[in-house]
């Protein structure tokens, strides 16, 4: 009886201005899960029915409307007594069963099908490749050996040893699907299998290809120059056109590709384009000011110290610093000031004149700001 109905955004779990997309969202989800053909649980069937009967009211929008403004009385004018069986979106229940069979549907048109025995490219395949520092800053081309499977060559991906011995299977007419039915409480359900006959491909080789003996490929170990760009950094991938696993029915290979990983280096570390050191000089150098030469990838450079040099200054070398295609780098000197543990007498001698030299101490210039 309409008084022992639940609501129908009850039964879905929506809320009453749910969109076309949630409550189909919904419905969806819950018919597979109640499926009589899934679940065996008591009352199973009885739910599936439920919610059938709640998605073709509030899928359809003149139902819906109605229903809003009525409720359950409203209902008598569009199915009496309620639900009666019926599937308001075909393509719906396709693609649920198609979970269920396999692939099969109801035998709603043909449009759900898939046809298998289209050419398909084959997966992509990934591998890495670490190199050294100064291999990512200049570039290199690395030889590797790869086992790959490639299109024969004599038939071109089909199996045959010639184009007239290929011919339409005449188990599936080409299709590379078979059809059987199957009774159920709703009905005759069309389930789609796989040609046993032909595996999906729709074709029949009367002769087998000498080369590849009917397996449309052949199997080869092939060493590949791989050409690494300069300036390439860790993470980043090259791509190795059909290389990767082979395609079905004389589709093409996937690709391959070979994730970079850049080892670090004990002196320079890089950070996007640009390069950092650091390089430590005396606390006299510092002081008086001197040139060293600095290690850059390219070679050493002169680089001067200016007088009254501050710890962990940073000095820039324009251009120094990784090139690549889309612009050039700089590298970043920063100086360390190294303090001796250790004097030497004439050392000694010489700094205790400097301090006595001194009219005022950094400490005593601290001490006398607080006066």
């Amino acid at each position: 009886m309409a008084n022992e109905k639940r609501d129908y955004y009850e039964v879905l779990g929506v809320s009453r201005d749910a969109t076309e997309d949630q409550i189909k969202k919904a419905y969806r989800k819950l018919a597979m899960k109640y499926h009589p053909d899934v679940n065996k649980d008591p009352g199973a069937e009885d739910k599936f029915k439920e919610i059938n009967e709640a998605y073709e009211v509030l899928s359809d929008k003149e139902k819906r409307a109605t229903y809003d403004q009525f409720g359950f009385a409203g209902m008598d004018g569009f199915s009496q007594g309620g639900f009666q069986g019926g599937f308001t979106d075909f393509g719906d229940l396709n693609d649920i069963f198609g979970s269920f069979f396999g692939g099969s549907g109801f035998g709603f048109g043909s449009s759900s099908r898939r046809n298998t025995n289209q050419p398909r490219q084959g997966q992509d395949r990934y591998m890495q490749m670490r190199i050294s520092f100064m291999d990512s800053i200049f570039g290199k081309t690395e030889t590797i050996t790869l086992e790959v499977d490639e299109t024969c060559s004599h038939c071109k991906g089909s199996g045959a040893e010639s184009p007239g011995d290929v011919q339409t299977c005449p188990t599936c007419h080409g299709t590379g699907y078979v059809m059987t039915q199957q009774r159920s409480m709703f009905g005759v359900i069309q389930q789609q299998t796989v040609c046993p006959e032909c595996h999906g491909t729709g074709k029949k080789v009367s002769h087998a290809c000498h080369k590849c003996h009917g397996q449309g490929y052949e199997h080869k170990r092939v060493k590949l120059d791989i050409k690494i760009p300069a300036g390439i950094s860790s993470g980043q991938q090259i791509r190795i056109a059909g290389k990767g696993e082979r395609g079905t029915n004389g589709g093409p290979n996937g690709d391959l590709y070979i994730e970079i990983f850049v080892q670090p280096h004990s002196t320079f570390k890089r950070d996007g384009n640009d390069i950092y050191i650091k390089v430590p000089i005396s606390a006299l150098d510092a002081t008086i000011g001197t040139s060293v030469q600095v290690p850059t990838v390219y070679g050493d450079v002169e680089l001067k110290i200016p007088e009254g040099t501050q710890p962990n200054t940073k000095f820039r070398l324009k251009g120094k610093g990784v090139k690549t295609s889309r612009q050039t780098g700089d590298e970043f000197v920063e100086v360390t000031i190294e303090i001796p543990k250790k004097l030497t007498r004439k050392e000694r001698e010489l700094y205790e004149q400097l301090r006595k030299g001194q009219k005022e101490s950094p400490f005593e210039r601290f001490k006398n700001s607080f006066k």
